[in-house]
């Protein structure tokens, strides 16, 4: 997903969960945080570079495929963006190595999410934000895996387009191109998309790489051949996948809230988002990009709360954090998101290793053996009582 979905379509989510207009600021702020704090702007703030939720095209292209590497792209893309669905399946005739990659595709409403929303109750609107990202990505990310894998993460000649025709749907054939300059055009149903590298651990296979933006758009329907479904042949219906997304963050943050006392798979508040449901799956359905979407998002929700939204800064809290004095860093905004990030890393790489799956990396129980991780985390064993697991 994009700004108008991680941005927007959140405020509009808090909003209509309960969320003051300040708060959901906070809350859309935050989601969309996730896909700009790099190792990079970290770097600059000096702050633990450990929390980077996202990577940098240019960081992108100075990264290596060794095993360490690779373990910290996983550790980002995994825990953030392409949230695994099953860390425990089977597949026949499938080794090991080819396994723990199967493990890591992404779907909605998987044990790892309901870990990710109780990981965020009673902390800050920052964790919130962190975990409405992760829960709207794992349906606009579905059956695209957190780590580079040609094998998982190839598009191929059959991929389809299903354009509105009358009652039904007119289905045309999708065209990738690999280009630095030219935007996707939509009329023609051409997309941009990551170079091919032959090379299974390549960078350029890394999540929908190989599908470009196309998986990011709200309005598209496709159908593709994944390898890893023996090749039969997956639908997937954004609009109708979007419009769930959404409720789903409305049920959740109200779960966070203290309204609902539990959080469950497959749960969706469709009550709350009922008087607004035609004007929403209208801006879900139209053919536009980013720009047009954030517009139309931007008006739902101020026409909900009656208030101006702003627009993302990406510097707005900077200044703060850096001004802030070692002590008071974590109570800062960027600080209380940069908490957030790091519990939320820790808690899925702990998930994947405990599964004996070690493309994360590796997680050390604090309980039984002490601090022995990265010194980024330290600040997490102060905040929580119990230790953390890394």
């Amino acid at each position: 997903m994009q700004k108008d979905f991680h941005y927007y379509a959140t405020y509009c989510a808090a909003y209509l969960a309960g969320y003051s207009h300040e708060e959901s600021l906070t809350v859309c702020y935050s989601a969309q945080f996730v896909d700009r704090c790099s190792a990079t702007l970290l770097s600059k703030l000096k702050a633990p570079r450990s929390a980077a939720t996202t990577q940098l095209q240019l960081e992108m292209m100075d990264a290596r495929t060794d095993r360490v590497s690779l373990q910290n792209i996983t550790r980002i893309w995994a825990s953030f963006h392409f949230l695994p669905y099953d860390l425990y399946a089977t597949r026949k005739r499938c080794g090991k190595k080819y396994l723990n990659k199967y493990r890591l595709i992404c779907k909605p409403n998987s044990d790892l999410l309901i870990d990710t929303v109780k990981l965020a109750k009673d902390g800050s609107l920052q964790a919130a934000g962190v975990a409405m990202h992760v829960l709207a990505d794992t349906w606009a990310h579905s059956y695209f895996a957190g780590t580079p894998s040609l094998v998982i993460n190839n598009t191929n000649y059959h991929f389809y387009e299903l354009i509105p025709e009358g009652e039904g749907f007119a289905k045309r054939k999708i065209k990738f191109i690999h280009s630095t300059t030219a935007p996707d055009d939509f009329d023609k149903s051409v997309y941009v998309n990551s170079l091919y590298q032959a090379s299974e651990n390549a960078i350029m296979n890394l999540g929908h790489g190989r599908a470009g933006h196309l998986p990011d758009y709200s309005f598209i329907r496709y159908r593709y051949l994944p390898a890893w479904a023996d090749y039969e042949e997956i639908l997937k219906d954004n609009p109708k996948e979007y419009f769930n997304a959404f409720c789903q963050m409305v049920y959740a943050l109200r779960f966070l809230r203290g309204e609902t006392e539990t959080f469950e798979k497959d749960t969706y508040d469709t009550e709350k988002v009922a008087p607004w449901e035609s004007q929403i799956k209208e801006i879900l359905s139209k053919r536009q990009g980013e720009a047009g979407a954030c517009q139309d998002w931007k008006a739902l929700g101020e026409k909900l709360s009656g208030c101006v939204i702003d627009e993302f800064d990406l510097e707005r809290y900077q200044e703060e954090y850096l001004q802030a004095g070692k002590d008071q860093k974590d109570d800062t905004f960027l600080g209380k998101f940069i908490l957030a990030a790091l519990s939320q890393k820790s808690m899925v790489t702990n998930r994947i290793f405990k599964s004996g799956n070690k493309l994360a990396g590796y997680s050390i129980d604090y309980e039984k053996k002490g601090f022995r991780g990265n010194k980024d985390f330290k600040g997490l064993v102060k905040k929580k009582e119990g230790g953390i697991k890394e």
